[in-house]
């Protein structure tokens, strides 16, 4: 993110646009002054003519800490947008949902792909969404799916919505500018935006954009608790940026198309207007941003490698207390000062499935081979870890102070086994040595 600005009213301005702070807050904003309506949620006459619509993220009942839900003050309401829909079998074709009855074709084994190639035809992010693992039930609100996302042209008059789960969009190539109904957001590598199930939205960009996406079925993504860490470090709540009301008055001349996803299946409808016309908004429920590098790492200043749960941004629990449906964890820059200690992350075999990929730098427990725009699964119960390389270098360093800088790595972490796509078992350069890495570590009790 670039250098800040307060400005007057509790925003903050950056290149992307202007936001206020605090995640999960009550966030009340509008593009034209008086759109928003005092004291009440749902006048008889809204201010000019527009029309109160609520967004729920949650059940109306769910426990008040919980409730997420954000009042829309709109020029036409959802129903006028979201109507006369028909199967669009043609657009996003790799995008895929749980459950995907596809089978991958991979083995049962740690896998390893390189970056998801840049096609030559033109398309938007919509065409160049790519599902590479999925689990769980969307129906059923449980489980995530793992894509990649890439495009050489932006969305101009194409919107999107995702009524199946919210998505953690993270560039790795580029930077993106999402135009949502409730603002405009931008990013590039190292930060992150998240859109709520059910917002529409497009992305804009220059040039050729990669990055990765996280889509949570499941309870919405929300900061971890603490427990004996306290209440400071990881991620501060100040530090997520929510945008300021922005709406398109577009309704002549033009032809929009409305692409959705639901239940599985995508659906599109062509429009005269453009969908994203909130003019004023209030609630917690609302597109962000966050930037990974304000993350506040912490970590051993003794012995011994804590366990990776210290990186977690964001989680969405599970009906399982201390058991997430899915974890957003990041490696970022830190310093190791640990003594008598293997400083890498240590061998292990997890109940939980592991699905990581790299923005940018180099990961420290697998210098070669894993590139940004990368990624490695490594589902439950399947053992992995540092490769012989890394191993190497971590038993015989003289543990002086190490700093790692200039990375960025990631994990999707979810309680459920992670099925590889067909399009990550046919079409997705996979490295087949993969275990190779292993290979070269020394036998132990010689």
């Amino acid at each position: 993110m670039t250098e800040e600005t307060l400005l007057k009213g509790g925003l903050i301005s950056d290149a992307g646009g202007s936001y206020s702070v605090g995640f999960g807050s009550h966030h009340a904003t509008e593009a034209v002054d008086g759109a928003l309506p005092i004291g009440r949620n749902s006048p008889q006459k809204p201010p000019f003519g527009l029309y109160a619509e609520q967004l729920s993220g949650t059940a109306f009942t769910a426990p008040l800490a919980h409730n997420r839900r954000s009042w829309l003050y709109r020029i036409r309401p959802s129903v006028l947008h979201i109507k006369d829909l028909e199967p669009a079998p043609g657009i996003a074709k790799e995008l895929r949902t749980a459950p995907n009855p596809e089978e991958s074709g991979l083995p049962a084994a740690q896998l390893r792909w390189s970056p998801v190639d840049m096609p030559s035809e033109a398309h938007d992010f919509v065409d160049g969404l790519h599902t590479i693992t999925t689990c769980g039930s969307a129906a059923e609100g449980t489980g995530i799916a793992s894509h990649v996302f890439t495009a050489n042209q932006p969305m101009t008059d194409r919107i999107f919505v995702n009524m199946d789960g919210e998505m953690l969009l993270l560039p790795e190539m580029g930077s993106i500018r999402v135009v949502t109904e409730l603002g405009v957001l931008s990013a590039s590598a190292g930060e992150v935006i998240c859109v709520p199930r059910n917002v529409k939205f497009r992305v804009e960009h220059d040039g050729e954009i990669r990055g990765y996406i996280l889509e949570n079925y499941g309870q919405a993504l929300t900061l971890p608790e603490r427990g004996p860490i306290g209440a400071n470090s990881l991620a501060s709540p100040r530090d997520f940026l929510y945008p300021a009301a922005a709406y398109e008055d577009i309704d002549s001349g033009r032809t929009f198309e409305l692409v959705a996803k639901w239940s599985g299946k995508i659906y599109r409808t062509e429009l005269d207007h453009s969908p994203l016309d909130v003019v004023a908004w209030h609630g917690n429920l609302a597109p962000y941003k966050y930037d990974l590098r304000r993350f506040n790492t912490i970590g051993s200043i003794s012995f011994d490698h804590p366990d990776p749960s210290i990186f977690t941004v964001l989680t969405s629990p599970s009906e399982i207390p201390g058991t997430a449906n899915c974890d957003f964890v990041i490696f970022p820059d830190r310093w190791l000062v640990m003594e008598e200690t293997f400083r890498p992350p240590w061998y292990h075999i997890n109940v939980m499935s592991e699905f990581m990929g790299l923005v940018y730098g180099v990961y420290d427990a697998k210098p070669g081979g894993f590139v940004p725009g990368g990624m490695s699964l490594h589902n439950a119960g399947l053992p992995h870890g540092p490769d012989a390389e890394a191993h190497k270098a971590a038993t015989n360093h003289d543990l002086s102070p190490q700093k790692l800088e200039g990375t960025m790595a990631f994990m999707f972490e979810t309680r459920l086994v992670q099925q590889p796509t067909a399009f990550s078992g046919s079409k997705l350069k996979r490295d087949t040595d993969y275990a190779k890495c292993w290979e070269g570590l020394p036998r132990g009790l010689r």
